[in-house]
């Protein structure tokens, strides 16, 4: 078997679809390109149009193809009203990737119910919401599919001053898994890929010299990661080739952060 097609086998995405819920952002952007350079069509998914034209011109250039779709990520009828789109324009839905999420860094005793509702609503609301309208299509059309919502290591283990942000991370990494029980008749896989730190958007107002300084630590790679350093994990999960057993999973890509203790 020649070397290029036995890893088209294992890793290729040609005539899969790829929805990225939050790729206008810079993790799941990067993301997108990885999917779209491994051979998939990308279905851009965030506010700004933007970040999603500049992002899918990297795309095209890269011999990619996709498009961006507005959507709010916390309405479940845009999501629905994004899943006929996605259905209607290229006729499947192979994949999503969950990475819509805010964060604070509000200390506990401090946080006002304002913040604690939005943090919950889009980051575990978003997640849940997706999952109900994409995870019926892909059981109900019987073609099966991967879901892979973005973690946190704050998921794995509290952090520190992200309080909400915590909780919500790690509703995430349970219902991750007890869906990826759920349909795992259906041939719907679902995983959750854990970033360590990765300075982006959402966090970088808590990512002060002392915290850095504390990050660095516990890090034994002693860095920050690069946001494309996560694509050959989504890659892998997004196929049906070499992932196919690969279910339920926490695909830490975090500088051995999850690894180090004292």
């Amino acid at each position: 078997m020649k070397t290029q097609s036995y890893l088209d086998d294992l890793f290729g995405l040609s005539g899969r679809v790829a929805v990225v819920i939050g790729g206008t952002g810079e993790l799941c952007g990067a993301i997108a390109e990885g999917l779209a350079a491994a051979g998939a069509e990308v279905v851009l998914v965030g506010r700004n149009a933007g970040k999603a034209s500049a992002r899918l011109g990297r795309i095209e250039a890269g011999g990619g193809r996709g498009w961006f779709q507005a959507a709010e990520a916390t309405s479940k009828r845009d999501l629905a009203a994004l899943l006929d789109a996605v259905i209607g324009r290229s006729g499947r839905v192979d994949v999503v990737v969950n990475g819509a999420g805010v964060n604070s860094a509000t200390p506990f005793l401090e946080i006002p119910e304002e913040e604690f509702e939005r943090i919950v609503r889009v980051n575990l609301g978003s997640v849940f919401l997706s999952c109900q309208v994409f995870g019926r299509h892909m059981v109900e059309s019987g073609q099966g599919g991967s879901i892979i919502n973005i973690g946190s290591m704050s998921g794995l283990v509290p952090l520190s001053r992200v309080f909400t942000y915590s909780a919500t991370k790690a509703a995430v990494h349970n219902i991750s898994k007890n869906l990826a029980r759920e349909w795992a008749p259906h041939r719907v896989r679902v995983n959750t890929l854990v970033p360590g730190f990765f300075p982006a958007e959402q966090n970088r107002k808590v990512l002060t010299p002392e915290r850095v300084a504390s990050i660095m630590g516990h890090t034994p790679m002693g860095r920050f990661g690069d946001a494309r350093e996560l694509v050959a994990a989504a890659i892998l999960l997004a196929g049906d080739g070499a992932a196919s057993f690969i279910t339920g999973a926490e695909l830490a890509v975090d500088g051995g952060f999850n690894a180090m203790s004292i």
